[in-house]
């Protein structure tokens, strides 16, 4: 990919105009047979896609690049991406589009609705772009996906995976008030790596939401997940899941950094499959309910398989969350 390829625009826009002039960085490092994925093109894939493109919803599958696409909306599972395809950010790893945002769109909330009924889906992921623009960070608008869902699809589980509201008062606990089943904020990458990889972020910022949610409601199941391959060590890994446990997060992932262009961070190697496998194991011996570390593990992933083993894992440990049990959805 030429690095002018990184400019893909829709009428007047760059997509990452704040990398627009970054010295390409290095992409020599050549994908292992474990990295790569069939395209997508089945049937259940083009149903799917159809349905997104009538409701005139965004999905991170699409705007990320997710290597697991075809695979997930084969099987009708797409992650939507609420408030817009434009992200007030500019973290160095993502492929989301950067600028000034446009209006809410109030009608959306009902969309996604009819959308998640329309796919039959038992387990929904729902997530946004940061929208540092707005006096809650977009919180009341993911309330009301979350109740139109509830409303359409009473059987559907929530997943949320939301932004991390820095310096939004408030906005985390009208977003927990909504109920959702789980609550999801990725870390992305051990502490020493924000400010190149994430820089309008704060690391224990993050790990105070994460544990905040538990305590607004302890019967909320918690996630968070992370890309290895962004030059961190193994022991700031290990760190990190200790900085987890210690806000009872439920749920970690953890998968394979990928560069979407020459314009964003550099992949400084490929974790091998046994290193994930040491990982999980390291990861449940720490105490979480569920780990899934793999390199194509992604956050929404097997979403809804993963709720259910969690269910279970919480049924069958009891004293974690004392007085309280896990929904029922």
């Amino acid at each position: 990919m030429a690095s002018e390829d990184l400019i893909e625009k829709r009428p007047g826009e760059a997509r990452h105009p704040e990398k627009a002039h970054r010295p390409d960085q290095p992409t020599a490092l050549r994908k292992p047979d474990w990295i790569r994925v069939k395209a997508p093109g089945s049937p259940e894939w083009a149903a799917t896609n159809s349905i997104v493109k009538q409701h005139k919803l965004v999905t991170v599958c699409e705007e990320a690049g997710c290597p697991n696409v075809g695979e997930c909306w084969a099987k009708k599972h797409a992650t939507f991406m609420i408030m817009g395809d434009t992200c007030t950010r500019a973290c160095a790893f993502c492929n989301v589009r950067t600028g000034l945002p446009r209006a809410l769109d109030a009608d959306e909330p009902r969309r996604v609705a009819d959308a998640v009924a329309r796919l039959g889906l038992s387990h929904v992921v729902v997530t946004s772009v940061d929208r540092d623009d707005l006096a809650d960070g977009g919180a009341w608008h993911f309330a009301q996906v979350i109740a139109a869902i509830r409303a359409a699809s009473p059987g559907t589980t929530i997943e949320i995976l939301t932004p991390d509201f820095l310096r939004k008062p408030g906005a985390l606990e009208v977003v927990v008030e909504a109920k959702p089943d789980v609550f999801n904020h990725n870390l992305e990458t051990v502490a020493s790596k924000y400010l190149s990889v994430r820089p309008g972020a704060r690391y224990f910022h993050s790990i105070r939401l994460l544990q905040r949610a538990k305590e607004l409601d302890s019967t909320l199941f918690t996630k968070s997940g992370i890309m290895v391959g962004l030059g961190e060590e193994r022991h700031e890994v290990l760190q990190l899941m200790d900085d987890l446990r210690s806000a009872e997060v439920d749920f970690m992932t953890i998968g394979q950094y990928l560069q979407p262009t020459k314009k964003h961070h550099a992949v400084a190697r490929f974790v091998t499959p046994e290193e994930f496998a040491s990982y999980a194991e390291i990861g449940r011996a720490k105490g979480f309910l569920l780990m899934s570390a793999s390199p194509l593990t992604r956050s929404s992933h097997h979403a809804g398989e993963d709720f259910a083993r969690l269910k279970a894992k919480r049924l069958a440990t009891p004293l974690r969350t004392p007085g309280s049990l896990a929904r029922s959805g």
